[in-house]
């Protein structure tokens, strides 16, 4: 075992946190989880992992003794410029991702999905889609279980191909982190709460390519700009038919072929959703799985709750809770969806996001607009002069303004384009609310 012996600090004590931690301890580490956050770990996790024999520093002690360490795995949540972070990178101490760490304990080849939108759904595809085809694949990383969690459980030995969804928060860490099909959905401005600017979440998510050689692929929408790869290269696009994977007719085509019907053989909404299956349908084929094979898996699949989710139709006005779009891609990725224009409720937390951005594709798209949560009145003032705008004190009373300025048979979409930690605590929450507001219309 490489790690046996080693003294291993694990930096934050999430979810991805504490798994890394008993992954490493089962190496043969000697571990310490050090988190200077103000919550602390509670008292049984706490107690539970004693008896596994690794231990806590806390507070301001999370950062002593840091130099003594051989290694740091960093959580997701920890910002390497946090003090925590950096106390081991001043020390010259290696400073590696959890899911670098994860990958290193197995030798079984590796998807990795990143992109700004699309991730979950594409991922739930590519699982499916392997498995259909008889290589057992189970998905990890930002979705679902952390990677090492994956790695520590008793029936990894009979998964044959590890589907991972990746954050830029996973990837700014890696070190020789190599998959063997990365997938690069899309890119636009996100999370410059933590990022100084977008070229620097650019690059984050960049890294995702950093150690392929021409042994590996890449599949790449042809939309984005990512340089010159080493890796074998396969794109995709909804709108560029020069794509090796691309989209007419309703139909998904790949060098001349029709292989997938999307209009009316799969329930996916959105032209979005459509490139999200012809990354995972790209990924299905490298690994040598048949098309027809694919499109039959296909056929039933419905997205995660929260994406572009018909919650239900009142009075003739179809409901659409997309609650995960949660940055200004996702949220002009769901108006061009629609056929025709729609009562929007967007907003949310303030993350710094332009939204004067989209004022064309709101004008085009949207003849009301209610906007909710801490950016509401800059919304408003961003829009109004494309759109009617107001201003909602809560979700259910944006319900009840987005439902009055509607016109017969219009769609309300709800669709934020920011997070949701202003009023909820996460995107669930926001769209799980949405959905009984909408189920106490009937």
């Amino acid at each position: 075992m490489r790690y046996q012996g080693k003294d291993i600090s694990v930096l934050g004590a999430g979810r991805s946190g504490l798994a890394a931690a008993r992954l490493a301890r089962r190496e043969g580490a000697e571990v310490t989880v050090r988190d200077d956050g103000p919550g602390g770990v509670a008292g049984e996790t706490r107690r539970v992992l004693e008896e596994e024999g690794i231990a806590f520093r806390e507070g301001a002690s999370a950062l002593d003794g840091a130099a003594l360490s051989q290694l740091a795995v960093v959580s997701p949540g920890i910002d390497l410029k946090s003090p925590l972070a950096r106390v081991f990178l001043d020390a010259d101490v290696p400073v590696m991702a959890e899911i670098e760490f994860a990958d290193c304990c197995h030798a079984k080849p590796v998807i990795a999905i990143t992109g700004t939108n699309g991730k979950t759904t594409t991922t739930e595809m590519v699982e499916l889609l392997l498995t259909a085809g008889g290589q057992r694949s189970v998905a990890a990383g930002n979705y679902g279980r952390a990677y090492s969690d994956l790695v520590l459980a008793s029936d990894f030995e009979s998964v044959e191909v590890v589907t991972l969804e990746v954050s830029s928060f996973q990837l700014e860490a890696i070190i020789d982190f190599r998959p063997d099909v990365s997938v690069w959905l899309n890119f636009a401005p996100d999370h410059l709460d933590r990022y100084a600017g977008v070229e620097e979440y650019y690059e984050a998510k960049h890294r995702i390519f950093k150690n392929q050689t021409g042994e590996d692929y890449a599949v790449v929408n042809s939309c984005s700009d990512v340089g010159t790869l080493r890796s074998r290269t396969v794109t995709f696009s909804a709108e560029d038919t020069s794509a090796n994977y691309h989209l007419e007719n309703g139909q998904i085509w790949f060098e001349g072929e029709a292989v997938c019907d999307w209009a009316s053989g799969t329930r996916l909404r959105g032209e979005h959703n459509a490139e999200n299956l012809m990354a995972a349908l790209a990924v299905g084929h490298i690994r040598g799985i048949p098309f027809a094979t694919m499109e039959k898996a296909i056929a039933g699949y419905a997205p995660p709750p929260h994406r572009c989710e018909l919650v239900g139709t009142v009075s003739g006005h179809e409901y659409i809770n997309d609650s995960k779009a949660t940055n200004l891609h996702a949220l002009e990725q769901s108006l061009r969806s629609q056929g025709e224009s729609v009562v929007l409720i967007a907003g949310g937390k303030d993350k710094g996001l332009p939204f004067e951005r989209l004022k064309e594709t709101v004008k085009s798209k949207v003849s009301h607009v209610v906007a909710i949560g801490e950016i509401r009145d800059s919304l408003v003032e961003a829009w109004s002069g494309s759109v009617p705008c107001e201003a909602a004190e809560s979700l259910e009373e944006a319900v009840r303004a987005a439902t009055a300025a509607a016109t017969a048979d219009q769609t309300i979409l709800f669709s934020p384009g920011t997070s949701s930690f202003d009023m909820f605590r996460g995107y669930e929450a926001r769209g799980d609310m949405f959905r009984d507001i909408v189920n106490k219309l009937q």
